[in-house]
């Protein structure tokens, strides 16, 4: 999407930051460079940690900790030279750099937030905003021939797919938000950080497993007492965590298992429902979530999928569309640094998903 402009021989070296609904991640990655260096991790001032207050509120302060965060680290010697800055952002945006709506960093509806603009005259080098899931999908871009989707299953979830050469998503930043997908239609549906119901984030998400098997111990209490679960969280089904849920689905715990079965069936609705519509027959996974689980996310959805069943494969193929991606956090940092340097940066504020 983006490069810098250098003297010939020079290697470059970019600023590149992750904003999640989680964390916010900064690094420092050369140019031709396959992992980023002096990473820095800071828990994020949104949501995740100040759900009683309101939704614009929210959106100030993620945006001034970031700010302040990538001004401090370009004054760090790890940053100093910097040719320009890329950031990631968990939500949807047109390609001119405008967010729509941050689910997981501030919940319900706040204003469009033109953040490429915000951070161009804020800091002192070109500013490149995309889409996590777009910049993420620049990492797996050289590796992967055939065109592929990335799902993210981690604060929240969202897909791109990549094909031809480009993610496929609109101008104005449609596309690529299977994890808005209404798939429990009733009005009691489990609620989504968006302030929707039902949709596919809020059940197969970390946190919507997590409010699952809490949800599943306080029903089932014979079942969570039998479970690995219940040492860490001195058997009360509040003190489950997303650690502990992953280490007993690795273990094969049958009650953590069983919970992971049932919020994965809507995911492979979703798989089932983009090969259908378009022939992707590629699907790697990525987000905090997935990765703690493992292997085991990628054979229990395939359980699902093949029960399921996919017009025209069999069994085998169905399993084999679906691989993890990298065992890392580093996806949207790598991809940016990737988009950085594909295309000439013709001016200081470009950003988008493109």
């Amino acid at each position: 999407m983006t490069a810098v402009s250098g003297a010939a021989g020079v290697r470059r070296a970019y600023v590149v930051a992750d904003l999640g609904g989680t964390t916010l991640r900064i690094g420092r990655i050369a140019e031709g460079a396959g992992s980023a260096e002096s990473v820095r991790r800071v828990a994020t001032e949104g949501l995740d940690r100040y759900r009683e207050l309101p939704a614009q509120t929210l959106q100030d302060r993620v945006v001034g900790q970031l700010t302040r965060e990538l001004e401090d680290y370009l004054g760090s010697p790890e940053g100093a030279e910097a040719s320009a800055v890329g950031v990631s952002f968990a939500g949807p945006m047109t390609k001119g750099g405008t967010v729509l709506a941050g689910p997981t960093l501030w919940g319900g509806a706040a204003a469009p937030l033109p953040i490429a603009d915000i951070l161009t005259r804020r800091l002192s080098v070109p500013v490149v905003v995309a889409n996590d899931l777009t910049a993420a999908a620049w990492r797996y871009a050289a590796a992967e021939p055939e065109p592929f989707c990335l799902i993210t299953v981690s604060s929240g979830i969202g897909h791109k797919v990549f094909r031809n050469g480009e993610v496929l998503i609109s101008d104005s930043g449609h596309g690529g938000e299977i994890g808005h997908w209404r798939v429990d239609p009733r009005e009691d549906a489990l609620p989504c950080e968006c302030g929707g119901r039902g949709h596919l984030g809020g059940m197969v998400s970390g946190r919507g497993v997590l409010l699952a098997a809490r949800r599943a111990a306080v029903a089932d209490p014979a079942g969570f007492g039998c479970s690995a679960l219940a040492g860490p969280s001195a058997g009360d089904p509040a003190g489950i965590t997303n650690e502990a849920l992953a280490r007993a689905v690795r273990a094969d715990d049958a009650f953590a298992t069983q919970v992971l079965r049932t919020c994965l069936v809507p995911l492979a609705q979703a798989v089932n429902c983009i090969f259908t519509a378009i022939g992707v027959r590629r699907y790697l996974f990525i987000g905090g979530f997935a990765v703690a689980v493992g292997h085991r996310f990628i054979t229990l959805l395939g359980d699902e999928l093949t029960r399921l069943g996919c017009f025209g494969l069999t069994d085998r193929e169905i399993r084999g569309m679906l691989a993890l991606g990298a065992a890392d956090d580093d996806h949207c940092l790598i991809g940016m640094a990737r988009m950085l340097a594909r295309t000439p940066l013709l001016t200081a504020g470009t950003g988008g998903d493109a």
